[in-house]
């Protein structure tokens, strides 16, 4: 079954040319929640500290916060783009993630070779894959620039190319990072609507947005993140009304 569980989750980034002693003690001075130096002497990032959640089916969650909470952060992590230091992570499903449009993207390779690989990376076979980038370039409307390499495409066309990839199979656990969409106003109008059916169809939905509309519509549960920590955790009117 579908299902998140997090104990006592902790991300770490190092952060390197600190080598100087005088620089590591101002450093660690201004920022002594965030910042530590770890057994190896490195200065690091405290992105995400010791959070402790779960999150089951049916269930829509929002991760709200101010930039540089860690909502983002966390998203990548679930996505499995960062791997912990610390903790214990669960995620069980098949995972549909809107957060970076050029995650996990070879951008030497075209859109076709891209779709394909992710489609094989999935299970599907090589007709399977095919088939599945025919679709894909189609609801994208890419057309002859599905053929060329991902590193000539504009923002805008990595972002539908992004978009058809995550929308094409339907996940089980579906991420996002803001409620973003691009392109004219045609395309606009097919995504909302493709997205509006994912989000429905999804037993797990977890969004990281500034939006409280957005979180007010689709979403029955926040986590409140400040400086990579759960500062609040509950029904969404009961979070929102205590920020």
């Amino acid at each position: 079954m579908p299902h998140i569980l997090a104990n006592q989750l902790t991300i770490e980034f190092p952060l390197y040319h600190m080598g100087a002693r005088s620089l590591k003690k101002r450093i660690l001075a201004k920022s002594p929640l965030r910042l530590r130096e770890d057994a190896s002497h490195r200065v690091v990032v405290s992105a995400l500290r010791d959070l402790t959640f779960q999150v089951g089916r049916g269930e829509r969650v929002a991760l709200v916060g101010g930039n540089g909470a860690g909502k983002t952060t966390l998203l990548r992590t679930l996505a499995g783009v960062y791997q912990p230091v610390g903790g214990r992570l669960e995620v069980a499903g098949l995972i549909g993630s809107l957060i970076d449009p050029s995650a996990g993207m070879d951008q030497e390779s075209t859109g076709r070779e891209n779709i394909v690989l992710r489609g094989l990376f999935r299970g599907l076979s090589e007709a399977e894959s095919e088939a599945m980038a025919d679709e894909v370039g189609a609801f994208s409307g890419l057309n002859e620039f599905l053929d060329v390499p991902v590193r000539t495409y504009s923002a805008g066309m990595q972002v539908r190319l992004s978009f058809a990839m995550a929308t094409v199979m339907e996940p089980e656990v579906l991420l996002m990072d803001e409620w973003f969409l691009a392109g004219d106003a045609a395309f606009m109008a097919k995504a909302r609507e493709k997205l509006a059916k994912l989000v429905t169809d999804a037993e797990i939905l977890v969004l990281a947005t500034h939006d409280m509309a957005v979180v007010r519509e689709w979403c029955t549960r926040a986590i409140r993140l400040e400086a990579g920590r759960i500062v609040a955790d509950g029904p969404v009117e009961a979070v929102l009304e205590d920020a």
